[in-house]
């Protein structure tokens, strides 16, 4: 795509786009609007898991000087899934599900760079919450060397009430943080896992913190307080495959 080719301007474009079922990563709306059309485009999105940010108009001119009215929609280069869905299919196929869970992970290099690693370590899907992930574009396709036209991803509006559903359906949940004692090799991930991971900013959100089974560590030996949030997964997701190879 062009550098405009993934964007749609103006609010019946967009309200058409959405009706049309187009796959779409974000939407742009000038802070204030109050038209008619805003009101059924907003009524277009109810039942979507579209982003909405709010923005001011300026911002909207920096990113084109088209006639936007206000909205603009970034279009999205992959297909987002549901997690019940892809579950009920790793199951059925008779394999043990590996996924992985990122927490406001936004830097867009970072995501492409889990990405790829999650595709060669065999994870089944990637789940990331709506408002708070990196914008999947050309960057982040590039940094995944493809990755994400392989892997699947998963957009849900509620995370807390995604890892209960995959805590009721047998997977445990295991939040890689540094604030823990237990090591990740000492952690089980031959078995049913869905692995968290957080910003580097914040790390992993306490809510989610307090709802999974186990959390581990990498043991730091250097001065440097963390390591990037694309090799610690890399690391851990590799854990698991020498893991689940030793149990065949």
């Amino acid at each position: 795509m062009g550098e405009n080719d993934n964007l749609i301007f103006g609010t019946r474009a967009v309200i058409e786009a959405i009706i049309a079922g187009k796959a779409i990563e974000k939407i742009l709306l000038q802070k204030g609007l109050s038209n008619e059309l805003y009101h059924q485009l907003r009524k277009a999105i109810q039942g979507t898991t579209i982003p909405l940010q709010f923005v001011p108009a300026e911002k909207l001119q920096r990113i084109s000087a088209k006639n936007h009215q206000g909205v603009i929609a970034y279009l999205t280069e992959i297909t987002y899934f549901q997690t019940e869905d892809l579950l009920s299919e790793v199951f059925e196929s008779g394999k043990t599900p590996l996924l992985l869970i990122l927490d406001r992970v936004t830097d867009v290099r970072n995501f492409g760079a889990i990405a790829r690693s999650a595709e060669c370590a065999g994870v089944d899907f990637i789940i990331i919450p709506t408002r708070g992930a990196a914008q999947i574009n050309g960057d982040a396709i590039k940094t995944s060397a493809g990755a994400l036209h392989q892997i699947k991803v998963c957009r849900e509006e509620n995370l807390k009430n995604t890892i209960e559903y995959l805590k009721e359906s047998g997977v445990q949940i295991v939040a890689c943080h540094e604030k823990t004692t237990n090591l990740y090799f000492n952690a089980d991930l031959a078995q049913p896992t869905a692995l968290i991971m957080g910003s580097e900013e914040n790390g992993i959100s306490g809510e989610y913190l307090k709802r999974s089974d186990l959390q581990v560590k990498i043991p730091m030996n250097g001065n440097t307080a963390s390591l990037n949030v694309s090799v610690a997964t890399g690391i851990i997701l590799f854990e698991a495959v020498k893991q689940r190879l030793q149990s065949t």
